[in-house]
């Protein structure tokens, strides 16, 4: 089963243990970095690891720009060991649950545009390109009211 779990004290340690492969790097801040910018931005930033049973795989931070309004998938890792399990769709679901809770009803990401297997997670969820590039990333938009952004 796999589940959100705030960072707190007692399992940061465990997420910053949590590393993406060689060729993967450049795609992904490091969770340390995601950390400290949750801290920076305490209130608006929202760290999670993501757990396969009592075991962190991943991390996942979002986001909610109280200003515009805008609710950012922030930061998406899933540790080299445990990827291609299918963990990253259900982490994804989860997320996307928890905008929901927060009355969202779009989301924003940004990812590296040679990092085609988060393109094709993305848009598995009905993400599309807004046609803006931040920071030399792909921006995306989801709008959570279309159905088939249930998946």
């Amino acid at each position: 089963m796999i589940e959100l779990k705030e960072i707190k004290e007692e399992n940061f340690r465990e997420c910053i243990r949590l590393n993406v492969s060689e060729s993967q790097k450049n795609f992904v801040a490091s969770n340390v970095y995601s950390i400290a910018q949750a801290y920076i931005h305490y209130g608006s930033a929202f760290p999670y690891g993501i757990y396969q049973d009592s075991q962190m795989v991943g991390f996942m931070m979002l986001g909610h720009n109280k200003e515009d309004q805008e609710f950012w998938l922030w930061r998406f890792m899933i540790d080299e060991k445990f990827q291609n399990q299918g963990i990253g769709t259900q982490a994804v679901r989860l997320a996307l649950k928890k905008f929901r809770e927060m009355s969202a009803s779009e989301v924003y990401l940004s990812y590296e545009p040679e990092n085609h297997i988060a393109d094709a997670l993305y848009r598995k969820f009905g993400w599309l390109p807004t046609g803006k590039v931040e920071e030399g990333e792909i921006v995306m938009l989801l709008n959570l009211d279309k159905e088939e952004n249930h998946v």
